[in-house]
């Protein structure tokens, strides 16, 4: 059986929350990335920021939607949820942007479990963290698609 220590990438680009958002999109194009691992000063896993979460800053500014009851004003977006989102669009650092508390998987985690997660919850990149949460390595699509690859003799299907 397959696990991530099997697949993953063990040499990590990563970056930390003070880089900026121009440096991280770099990396992440240069490198064919869809997302980097983001590691505080103590270099613990704190983040992942994704190209997901650099696209948003192009969206407009949510606004949010009202309702009118009995004469006041119900807001049916949370203010929690927007506040998120003007952070996103007017991030400058990694920091701002980042998806904090990633998902992670263990080394000897299933592929198959890895499949599902990735599915489940529409994950492109996962970290791979030892017990004492360090970061060992990666996991993206492609790696789940190589792994088949060389399952079936270098063919799918």
């Amino acid at each position: 059986m397959l696990t991530a220590q099997d697949i993953m990438t063990t040499h990590v680009i990563t970056v930390n929350p003070e880089t900026e958002i121009i440096q991280a999109a770099k990396l992440l194009l240069e490198n064919h990335f869809n997302g980097l691992p983001v590691l505080n000063k103590d270099d613990k896993l704190v983040g992942i920021i994704c190209q997901s979460d650099l696209v948003v800053q192009q969206k407009s500014i949510p606004v949010p939607t009202l309702l009118t009851f009995l004469d006041g004003f119900i807001s049916l977006t949370s203010t929690k949820k927007i506040e998120n989102e003007m952070k996103k669009i007017a991030a400058i650092t990694v920091n701002d942007a980042m998806t904090s508390r990633p998902i992670t998987v263990k080394p000897n985690t299933s592929i198959e479990a890895i499949a599902s997660l990735m599915v489940d919850k529409n994950l492109h990149t996962l970290p791979v963290v030892d017990d004492n949460d360090n970061l060992v390595g990666i996991l993206g699509k492609e790696d789940i698609l190589r792994s088949l690859l060389k399952g079936n003799g270098g063919a799918l299907g």
